[in-house]
């Protein structure tokens, strides 16, 4: 900095040292400051005073903190200084910045490619904004008809029209699955019938056989040729229309009699003595025009042209095309034609199932550590479901450890991590069968802070089992306020559950006392009955899980033979009732799991709700609306070419990217796709909770594997518990054990079912804050 050198050497030799200190401290507190040193000098001694630049607050506040030194100071030694320094700084930092002068266009704060959209919308006008196009002027969109010198225009004239009404025609105000259901049918009759039909034609057609593809196609194909525009100057008369129809019938017939020479097609040719307009009807006529027999063909759909098909509708030069090939393109075409299956879902449930063993779906719940899977890996023992050579390998792991007794919890808790901790944490699934029935065992995680996965399996379950704890203290643990075994009841019967076995496991450590059991099954039956279980369909067994007694052969224990009479828990197992399957309903399946297959494309598990689905079929994935085909179903790690409501499948889908599908996703049939909400009517069943409901409550909502948040909109009306009656209308709040009707709102779309239609797909849970606080059904979609 050659300034500040000069500086020095002026001070040396016209000031004191003490000066040159408080002056070199100056400059160097605002060394990387703009035109300090400038202010600091020319503030100081008074001069300048009108000059305002960056920075002068900053600089009289400094500069007053050393107003003192400036005393020692010449008058003209400051001006010199002032000049010089004022023209380096100045010289210095249009050098150092850059400043690009040159090109810099004054009054364009960005450059013009740059500007947003927004700020376009808000500064630039737009001429075509809020003004009328040419066509609303017209009546009716009609376009006006021109005369056309050109031969070649006028063959075209019905083309031109029927782009020109596409072009015009606004499409009908539709829902958006109805929205989506129509545009898929246009550009699939687009892809067959091209550019010859327009977009009113093709939606009428549609719309009229309610978004039937095949049947609209059938519309369109078999519909007659656009009847000839008048033209302008062209005064249209019986005679005239008489004529006219005439001479386009010969010139048609003399056409197609030229074109049949290469194909040798017969074709009764119409003359004017054929046509009598004065006593038909135009429509009749028409009727009669060509009498050309096409060989009938059922590819999805029947097809009766009344013309010749021509592979040159638009009126382009296209290469010659022989019948074979002509042909060959009609039946890929036709293949392509979508079509509704026509299957008879029970006809083959029963022919493919009609011998087999029924199928039900069982969960296991219960309050933490109170012996389910322990309880079920020895039942699975016993039944032999499990080699002895497995078992013998999970006594030795589990011997090493010192938990010995968790050998046949190992059976179903196979990850690391549920064994180092001893308590489930996902929901287990095995199969087993007893004489009567097949059984999917889910084992649910009794831990509170797994209730979202215990939710999850209760969704796919037919039936129940409730174990709980006869250990003193433990029972009462688990069935006081905020134990599971209340909460795990609750959610089931919610969860359409209304068969139970309940196991009283562990009943061997009280000395099979029969007192401790009647105490036990006394509290659970005035319980279960408040939630909503029969008596009649509740059954009440003692066992241990870790000894084996009364689970699969009769009990030899003295102290429990005594006074129990009972079935085993096998036999209780086989006694229940299989639920009625909607095999005969539209497809539907809950996702409730997504993993990566060995082959191409992914996997998803999840339980049939309603239908069927085969190998090949067309599905919709809800709510991302995206289209997949299945290419393998698995059950039981077995290959299977279909698969029923009521199974636990795994699909295998092609055509779709794994990110457009998660875990709470539901896959529907793609001619009847589940509708799509984001704000509905329930009715609910309020729990024991600490603070009322009110307008405007934030919850999560449980639907099948789905976790979503959701809003209390509007509290519609407070009901009566037993009757449904409205007790009482727009309430301010629910309080504990209430039931209402309100009104829920969803941040995103969910696929979702009236209870009414489908009730697996109609049941809700709300929770807040890792509690249960509602349950309820949908009875409307209102958006």
């Amino acid at each position: 900095m050659a300034w500040c050198w000069t500086l020095d050497l002026v001070l040396l030799h016209h000031v004191n040292l003490w000066a040159l200190y408080g002056l070199g401290f100056l400059m160097g507190q605002f060394f990387y400051v703009k035109y300090v040193v400038f202010y600091g000098v020319a503030i100081a001694f008074g001069s300048f005073d009108g000059i305002d630049m960056p920075g002068k607050p900053i600089c009289i506040a400094r500069v007053n903190q050393y107003s003192d030194m400036w005393k020692y100071f010449d008058r003209s030694l400051y001006e010199f200084l002032f000049k010089y320094i004022y023209t380096e700084l100045c010289t210095k930092t249009s050098r150092l910045e850059h400043y690009d002068d040159d090109d810099y266009q004054y009054g364009h704060s960005v450059e013009d490619e740059c500007i947003s959209p927004t700020d376009a919308q808000q500064w630039i006008y737009d001429r075509a904004k809020g003004q009328q196009s040419m066509s609303e002027f017209r009546a009716n969109n009609r376009d006006i008809e021109e005369e056309d010198d050109d031969e070649l225009a006028a063959e075209n004239e019905g083309a031109a029209h029927k782009r020109r009404d596409s072009e015009c025609f606004e499409m009908p105000d539709l829902n958006d699955d109805d929205r989506a259901r129509l545009l898929s049918c246009m550009d699939e009759i687009r892809d067959i019938v091209g550019e010859t039909c327009s977009d009113r034609q093709m939606v009428q057609a549609i719309m009229k056989h309610g978004f039937e593809c095949s049947k609209a196609l059938d519309e369109i194909l078999n519909s007659n040729k656009t009847p000839p525009v008048a033209k302008p100057g062209i005064k249209l008369t019986a005679d005239t229309i008489e004529k006219g129809i005439s001479e386009r019938l010969l010139e048609r017939s003399e056409k197609k009699l030229q074109a049949a020479t290469h194909s040798n097609v017969p074709i009764i040719i119409a003359t004017p003595s054929n046509v009598d307009a004065q006593q038909r009807p135009l429509n009749e006529i028409a009727s009669t025009v060509v009498i050309t027999p096409v060989a009938k063909k059922t590819l999805g759909f029947e097809v009766n042209s009344p013309r010749v098909q021509s592979p040159c509708v638009s009126g382009r030069n296209t290469p010659d095309i022989t019948d074979e090939a002509r042909q060959q393109q009609q039946q890929q075409s036709l293949k392509a034609t979508p079509k509704e299956p026509s299957r008879n879902a029970k006809e083959l449930f029963s022919k493919e199932r009609g011998t087999r063993k029924e199928h039900i779906h069982m969960v296991v719940i219960g309050h933490v550590d109170a012996g389910k899977s322990t309880l079920m890996g020895h039942l699975l023992y016993d039944t032999g479901n499990v080699s002895q050579r497995v078992m013998h390998k999970h006594e030795q792991e589990s011997k090493k450890l010192g938990k010995l007794s968790f050998m046949y919890a190992w059976v179903l808790d196979e990850t690391g991590e549920e064994r180092e901790r001893g308590i489930t944490m996902d929901v287990g699934s095995t199969r087993f069968e007893t004489v009567t029935k097949e059984i999917t065992l889910l084992d649910a995680p009794g831990h509170k802070d797994f209730i979202p996965n215990m939710i999850s399996g209760a969704n796919q379950a037919d039936v129940a089992l409730l174990v709980v704890d006869a250990t003193r203290g433990e029972f009462e643990t688990g069935f006081e306020q905020g134990g599971q075994t209340r909460e795990h009841a609750l959610l089931v019967r919610s969860l359409g559950v209304s068969q139970l076995g309940v196991v009283v496991n562990k009943l061997d450590t009280v000395g099979w006392s029969k007192e401790r059991f009647d105490e036990i099954v006394n509290k659970l039956r005035v319980f279960l009955k408040q939630a909503g279980f029969r008596d009649a369909d509740v059954t009440y067994v003692p066992c241990s899980g870790l000894t084996g007694e009364n689970l699969v052969k009769d009990p030899t224990d003295p102290g429990l033979t005594q006074w129990y009479r009972g079935p085993t828990l096998l036999k209780v197992i086989d006694s229940f009732k299989t639920p009625e399957r909607a095999i005969d309903k539209p497809f539907r399946m809950s996702v409730a799991d997504i993993f990566k297959g060995t082959g191409s494309g992914f996997c998803l598990c999840g339980r049939i709700e309603s239908g069927m689905v085969c190998v090949n079929d067309k599905m919709l994935v809800c709510p991302s609306k995206e289209q997949a085909v299945v290419k393998n179903i698995t059950i039981d790690d077995l290959p299977q070419q279909t698969a029923f409501a009521g199974d636990q499948v795994s699909l295998t889908l092609a055509n779709i990217d794994i990110n457009n599908i998660s875990v709470g996703y539901i896959l529907s049939d793609i001619y009847h796709p589940v509708p799509l909400a984001t704000r509905i009517l329930a009715r609910i069943v309020v729990f024991n909770i600490k603070v009322p409901i009110t307008r405007g409550y934030p919850v999560l909502l449980h639907h099948q594997s789905l976790i979503e948040p959701a809003i209390i909109r509007k509290l519609k009306a407070q009901l009566h518990k037993g009757t449904g009656e409205v007790v009482k209308r727009n309430p301010r709040c629910l309080g504990n054990n209430s039931c209402a009707l309100v009104e829920l709102e969803f941040q995103r779309p969910v696929g979702m079912e009236r209870y009414a239609d489908f009730k697996d797909l109609g049941r809700i849970m709300l929770r807040v804050e890792g509690v249960t606080i509602a349950a309820g059904l949908v009875t409307e979609i209102v958006k």
